[in-house]
């Protein structure tokens, strides 16, 4: 059995949900066969999260990590190739906090690549009828932040383990009015199921084209 960690974050910004939460939550509760998942919720905290991450890391003993976090006005789930070392928040955390052009982890390298097979990840989602696709940048802020705090993890504490991170698009009922892109937990949580067995099983990434045009 691959053990696997999947983390969701707490909701932010005065919102009642956060759809990497309702995702993951799905997912360990019907777990692809062939993998054990705990999933574990992250405070959208600068700092807390991935003390509450290392915790998680260390009680679990993951062979495989996936950070799951919410990205509103992507189309599709995204599959993180990069994370680099820098806190630059636009707006402030729960906690009111909004570091500015901080290092995540001082005198760590600038960045971190995920060590998923993000392109075999985005191909089993895609197959599984969930729309994805591979994205370059994790932003500035938690999910990042996080994201980075995972690379650094495994590259100096984790030997053999694997991970990396995945935005999310918002659930339904965070759009009402339809004017943005929105996926339900459910199709979100298939495209997961996907993507784990897809990294479970993959350890030399599919050799395709999915990069950026700007």
């Amino acid at each position: 059995m691959t053990r696997v960690l999947i983390t969701g974050f707490e909701p932010f910004g005065g919102e009642r949900v956060n759809p990497s939460w309702q995702a993951a939550s799905l997912v360990a509760d019907q777990p692809p066969a062939g993998l054990t998942v705990t999933a574990v919720q992250l405070p959208c905290l600068f700092g807390e999260s991935l003390a509450v991450l290392r915790r998680a890391v260390q009680e679990t003993r993951p062979d495989l990590v996936v950070c799951v976090g919410q990205a509103g006005g992507r189309p599709g789930v995204t599959v993180e190739r990069v994370a680099v070392n820098v806190d630059d928040a636009r707006i402030p955390d729960n906690a009111g906090a909004r570091p500015i052009d901080e290092p995540v982890v001082p005198g760590g390298p600038a960045a971190y690549f995920s060590t998923l097979p993000i392109k075999a990840c985005v191909a089993a989602m895609r197959e599984a009828g969930v729309p994805a696709a591979v994205s370059n940048t994790a932003g500035t802020f938690v999910c990042n932040h996080v994201a980075y705090g995972l690379g650094h993890l495994i590259a100096t504490e984790l030997p053999g383990v694997r991970g990396g991170f995945v935005h999310v698009p918002w659930a339904p009922e965070q759009v009402p009015d339809g004017t943005a892109a929105a996926l339900p937990a459910e199709t979100v949580a298939r495209g997961l199921r996907a993507l784990l067995l897809a990294a479970a099983g993959t350890t030399v990434d599919v050799r395709v084209t999915e990069g950026a045009t700007h």
